[in-house]
């Protein structure tokens, strides 16, 4: 079991989108509203390749391994990294109460104890103008909410 990280930080806009955050599913029959199809068509093109964060945290590793931040063995070194993300971003958050140190490293602590027996986290930050910041680590190999997910490394290894 390994852990990757992962960081965005784009317009609030882009990451409101749903249709490049699913990843495409099945093909909609010939019968679909337009509306389904053009969805369907935008989520083929952009969600395998786009940085913007998927609306499940494990679908991070259908990703290219291009948009992984880092990987960590040991669930304290990836908790390590999301303080350095926390702390870069934390004078941009909107909210005064989001950044708060004994908040940030709440956060990183229970962070590092559910990376320990195999979760995922994903936080995400509105960030002061029309900014959001998104940081996630995710756990792999096997991951607990999808266990037939293939490492984004390995893969590209392969």
């Amino acid at each position: 079991m390994h852990h990757h990280g992962y960081a965005w930080l784009g317009e609030k806009k882009a990451f409101d989108k749903e249709s490049v955050r699913r990843p495409p599913g099945r093909a909609p029959s010939a019968t679909c509203e337009k509306e389904v199809v053009d969805r369907y068509r935008e989520a083929v093109a952009v969600f395998p390749t786009s940085d913007v964060p998927p609306l499940q945290t494990a679908h991070w590793l259908m990703k290219p391994p291009s948009v992984i931040r880092g990987t960590w063995q040991e669930a304290q070194g990836a908790g390590a990294w999301l303080g350095r993300q926390l702390a870069e971003f934390a004078p941009r958050f909107a909210s005064e109460e989001e950044r708060s140190e004994v908040r940030l490293a709440l956060l990183v602590e229970v962070t590092v104890e559910r990376l320990t027996w195999g979760g995922d986290v994903s936080l995400g930050h509105y960030l002061k103008g029309t900014a959001f910041h998104s940081v996630a680590l995710v756990t792999c190999s096997p991951n607990r909410a999808a266990p037939d997910l293939p490492c984004p490394a390995r893969r590209a290894r392969a």
